[in-house]
C-alpha cells in the first residue's frame, strides 16, 4: 500500500529529527539559525498544540489511538488521492507524536519561528504533517467531496 509507505516515512522523519535534537541540543537551549526569524529550541511538550492541556498524557494517548483507527478505516475506504494523502499525513504525524507520549510522557518540539514581535509556538516535524494534512483535508471537504445522492432523490429523478 502506497499510503502506508508515506505514513512510515513521516514517522521515520519525525523520529529521526527528534532523536538528532535530543542527542545534540540541551533541553531549553536556543540555537539561532536565522536571526530574529528561525531557531532550534529543544523543549518537551506534555500537552497538545501550543502546549494546551498540559499533563493530559493518557487522554492524548487514548484519543490518538481512537483517531488513528478511524483514519485508517477512512484511508482504506478512500478512492480519492487528495483525501488519502491528507489522511496519511495526519496519521503519520499523529503516530510520530504518539510514540513520544508513550515512550517519554511528552513530545519533543524544536522548531521555533519569530514573526516580528510574535513568537510562534515551538513545534516538530509531526506537527508539520498534521497541519498540512488538515489543510488538505479541509480543501478536499470544501472543494472536492460531494454528498452521495440519496436513494429517494435518485428515484425521483428517474421518473
Amino acid at each position: 500500500m502506497f499510503w502506508a509507505i508515506i505514513v512510515i516515512l513521516i514517522i521515520a522523519a519525525d523520529q529521526v529529527s527528534k532523536f538528532f535534537i535530543t542527542k545534540n541540543v540541551d533541553l531549553g537551549e536556543l540555537i539561532e539559525i536565522i536571526r530574529n526569524f528561525f531557531y532550534i529550541t529543544y523543549i518537551r511538550n506534555k500537552g497538545a498544540a501550543w502546549s494546551i492541556f498540559q499533563n493530559g498524557r493518557y487522554f492524548f494517548i487514548v484519543m490518538t489511538i481512537i483517531a488513528s483507527i478511524l483514519i485508517i478505516y477512512f484511508l482504506l475506504k478512500s478512492k480519492n488521492k487528495i483525501l488519502s494523502l491528507s489522511l496519511s499525513f495526519i496519521l503519520g504525524g499523529a503516530i510520530g507524536n504518539l510514540i513520544d507520549r508513550i515512550a517519554a510522557g511528552s513530545v519533543v518540539d524544536f522548531l521555533e519561528f519569530h514573526f516580528w514581535s510574535y513568537r510562534f509556538p515551538v513545534f516538530n516535524v509531526a506537527d508539520i504533517f498534521i497541519t498540512t494534512g488538515t489543510i488538505l483535508l479541509a480543501y478536499y471537504l470544501i472543494f472536492i467531496y460531494k454528498e452521495p445522492a440519496k436513494a429517494t432523490e435518485m428515484e425521483g429523478r428517474s421518473e
